[in-house]
């Protein structure tokens, strides 16, 4: 072996024995290369060409300087680029950093700078966006776009793809090392990065073989933005097994047209949140399609029994599934199975094999059965730590295993029910809002002095945020209106409040600590004007 460059050359025999997708994708090209890998919008890319496309990316990257551990951000929509640009940057051990799309440049800004990532992998219809976070940073050194090419100094995707030069050398990327940084809000409102390795990701391609009985002439379907690692993550067992990945555009979700798509691709497995579950039962429902589900799984939000049985009725030879986890493990931590769902209703199911967990309280001691405390985790699948955040590791890391920040209980058979989420976390339409991220970008509200923010029930989001605020002195008056341009320099369109509900004063304890279940009470319930 030999140092080079920043990362190790190394023979063929070595490096193959690498466990993790790019070998995986490797060994399809060579035994089944004709075989399709990849499906969007009705093209197919066979595992032959996938292998072609991402090792000519890769020597395209490394040519312009990209090395071994550097950050590329990805900024995309659902498409096969993104997969593409993915395998590339681990086939030189650099290191992709999926973005949420729906975030304000300012935000994006934030992860740019803190992962260090100096070049930006985006398409035509967000490199105004990579444009506008390239400005505000002054860091970004090259910008890559899939698609049309506005802007001269961008570097066009497919010319990185078909540029001649010397081939990619044979790089040796452990499995230790970091595949992903996902990131994910903290209660302190600012991102962590949660690194995620192949081994990682080698342990979530284990669990869902196992948990979803994953075989090679699958079709799965992925609806999931990829910039969430319920994306990403449900491709490590097709590409383990050689399966089919039939990746959908993001956008507005039509049931009428997904049952379409599923029909024509001929898709065996798919994962969508309840509300998308209970929009497609009742479509297939009304206008029936021939198709060859069988696995059909859900999660991100708890499920009605109306919605569960909606899908047993529809898809009666389907195996139903229910998974939970989160990001920072890879994120598969527990499964129920659709024979156990209705009889353990708002059960998160069992803990998965290749994880190892504990219910604890406070002082790490394991809580009896039956009494709420924290789940904490160890494993396989477990990252190996936040992004340049010590500190954050270490406290999520206390004791000696992973704290989830979830309460739960367990059953006498071993089912597990979350009874409580992290602290401060609404969920709504399936995206994690942590309300100490937009409370600090509305104290920032020149008409701001104090405010707090609370989940409310809605009956299509299952939850939104709402502000409760104090007006600055002098103030007379503010509405959300008034607000939105702010609000659309700073954040996420699906982080903005609601609803807003202007106070004398926030009640607080004797700590000075904001007392959120007076609010959720006086505040939480009220639901006119939120139907849409």
């Amino acid at each position: 072996m030999t140092e080079t460059l920043g990362f190790t050359l190394t023979d063929e025999p070595l490096r193959s024995r690498r466990n993790h997708w790019n070998n995986q994708v490797r060994r399809h090209a060579e035994t089944r290369p004709d075989g399709v890998a990849l499906r969007f919008l009705g093209k197919s890319t066979t595992w032959r060409e996938l292998d072609h496309r991402t090792h000519s990316l890769a020597a395209a990257l490394l040519r312009r300087g990209v090395r071994f551990g550097d950050r590329i951000m990805v900024l995309m929509l659902n498409r096969t680029e993104y997969v593409e640009l993915t395998l590339a940057a681990n086939l030189i051990g650099a290191i992709p950093v999926p973005v949420n799309i729906r975030m304000a440049p300012a935000e994006v800004a934030f992860l740019v700078s803190d992962s260090g990532a100096r070049v930006i992998a985006t398409e035509t219809m967000l490199a105004p966006l990579a444009d506008a976070v390239s400005q505000i940073t002054g860091s970004v050194e090259e910008i890559i776009t899939v698609g049309d090419v506005a802007n001269p100094a961008h570097l066009a995707y497919e010319d990185l793809v078909s540029e001649q030069g010397e081939p990619l050398p044979d790089i040796d990327v452990p499995e230790d090392t970091v595949a992903l940084i996902m990131y994910t809000s903290g209660t302190t409102g600012k991102p962590k990065g949660s690194m995620l390795t192949h081994q990682n990701l080698q342990a979530q391609a284990v669990t869902c073989i196992q948990a979803l009985n994953t075989a090679s002439d699958d079709i799965a379907s992925c609806v999931a933005p990829m910039f969430h690692i319920a994306a990403l993550g449900a491709m490590t067992p097709t590409f383990y097994m050689g399966a089919t990945t039939v990746i959908h555009p993001l956008g507005n979700f039509d049931p009428e047209q997904m049952l379409d798509v599923l029909e024509a691709e001929g898709t065996t497995s798919i994962f969508l949140v309840p509300a998308q579950w209970q929009a497609v039962c009742a479509a297939q429902q009304a206008r029936p399609r021939e198709l060859k589900l069988r696995v059909v799984s859900w999660g991100a939000a708890p499920a009605s029994d109306t919605v569960l049985r909606a899908m047993n009725e529809t898809f009666p030879d389907a195996m139903n599934v229910a998974v939970f986890g989160q990001t920072e493990m890879s994120p598969i931590t527990c499964v129920l199975e659709g024979k156990d769902a209705l009889r353990k209703l708002g059960s998160i199911g069992k803990v998965v094999p290749c994880v190892t967990a504990r219910v604890v309280d406070a002082a790490m001691n394991d809580v009896p059965q039956g009494e709420v405390g924290e789940i904490v985790y160890r494993g396989p699948n477990l990252m190996a730590g936040y992004w340049q955040n010590p500190q954050g590791t270490a406290d999520a890391f206390a004791g000696g295993w992973f704290h989830s920040g979830d309460l739960v209980r367990q059953d006498e058979e071993g089912f597990l029910y979350v009874v409580d989420r992290a602290k401060d976390m609404i969920i709504s339409g399936g995206e994690n809002i942590y309300c100490a991220e937009v409370e600090n970008v509305l104290f920032g509200h020149p008409k701001v002095a104090e405010a707090a923010i609370i989940g409310r029930a809605h009956e299509k989001w299952g939850e939104v945020p709402v502000a409760v605020v104090v007006l600055a002195d002098g103030v007379d008056d503010l509405t959300l209106e008034e607000m939105e341009p702010f609000l659309n320099e700073n954040l996420a369109r699906f982080k903005h409040p609601k609803d807003l509900v202007i106070v004398d004063e926030l009640p607080r304890n004797a700590g000075g600590k904001v007392v959120k279940p007076q609010l959720r009470e006086a505040y939480g319930s009220k639901d006119a004007g939120l139907k849409n």
